[in-house]
Order: C-alpha cells, then sequence, then structure tokens
C-alpha cells in the first residue's frame, strides 16, 4: 500500500470525495489556502495564546474538509482536475504500474516539498517569517511541479486503463 493511499484514506477519498476534489475549485483553494491558513492558525499562539487552538482547529478542518465540500466538476479537462486525477494514479501505483519515466520525479518532489514543510515548521516555531516565507517558496514550486507531473501522469495512463479514462469528461 503507498504513503498516499494511506493519507487519502485518512481524508475518506472515496471515488465521489476524488471527483469532488477534481473540481478546480476544490483543487486551488486546496493549494492557496491550506498551507497559509496553517501557518497563520499556528503562528497566532503568539497573539492568542491557549485561544490558537480554535484556528489551529479551524484550519485542519478546512484541510480535511476541502475535497468533499465541492461539487463534482462540469468538465475534468482542467489542468488543476488532471493534476488531481493523476494523484489518484499515482497512489494506486502498487496495483497499476506506472511508466518508468514517471517513477521518480514524484517521489522527488514530494521530498523538496517535505524540506520546504520542514523548512516552515521551523520558521513558525522560531517565528522566522524569512524562514516561512523560503520553506512557503519551496513547498510552492514543489508542489506546482508535482501536479505539473501528475497531469502528465494522467495524460499517459488513461488511455491505458478504461477506469482512469472515464474519469475525464
Amino acid at each position: 500500500m503507498t504513503v498516499e493511499r494511506n493519507v487519502a484514506a485518512v481524508f475518506k477519498m472515496s471515488d465521489d470525495a476524488w471527483l469532488r476534489h477534481a473540481n478546480p475549485w476544490s483543487g486551488w483553494t486546496r493549494f492557496a489556502t491550506v498551507l497559509p491558513l496553517l501557518i497563520l492558525a499556528f503562528w497566532s499562539r503568539v497573539w492568542l495564546g491557549g485561544w490558537s487552538l480554535l484556528p489551529i482547529a479551524g484550519a485542519c478542518a478546512w484541510t480535511w474538509l476541502n475535497p468533499h465540500v465541492f461539487p463534482k466538476p462540469r468538465s475534468t479537462h482542467h489542468w488543476i482536475s488532471k493534476g488531481v486525477l493523476g494523484e489518484r494514479v499515482w497512489l494506486n501505483r502498487d496495483q497499476v504500474p506506472v511508466p518508468q519515466h514517471h517513477q521518480l520525479v514524484p517521489s522527488l518532489l514530494n521530498a523538496v516539498a517535505v524540506v520546504g514543510g520542514t523548512i516552515v515548521i521551523w520558521g513558525v516555531v522560531v517565528l522566522s517569517v524569512w524562514g516561512v516565507s523560503f520553506g512557503y517558496a519551496i513547498v510552492t514550486l514543489g508542489k506546482l511541479w508535482y501536479i505539473d507531473r501528475m497531469v502528465w501522469l494522467y495524460g499517459d495512463m488513461k488511455d491505458v486503463n478504461s477506469e482512469y479514462g472515464s474519469w475525464l469528461y
């Protein structure tokens, strides 16, 4: 079982939830809001003390709810939608193998995002705006490149697997 499948299980990513997450509003709002909200929520400990648990809980709730709250898209022909569909293909790679040229780069890009995330966490802990900004930039670049790679992966796999092909409408 892939790490990504375990993460998807935590988020209760059913077939319906994956289609909802393929809605561009879900993909883009998740990309644009989750990390900034988490950063702000944890940073709020400076201003709110123990009450910062409320924005932290809210940011965590939004992180979990986002893939579920938007309707299924009218079309999955959007770049971000194909990226989400590619993520679904990627997490399933232990059951349906992906081409050789897709086997290493997504893991490397996730590692880049982890490095950036580690810098973000350090920046939030020590209250370094520059640390948070630098880490956030690394996470963002790694994640955008990862999504682009997922679009490519989905494009390569949609004609190979009929289930994958049915996700594009």
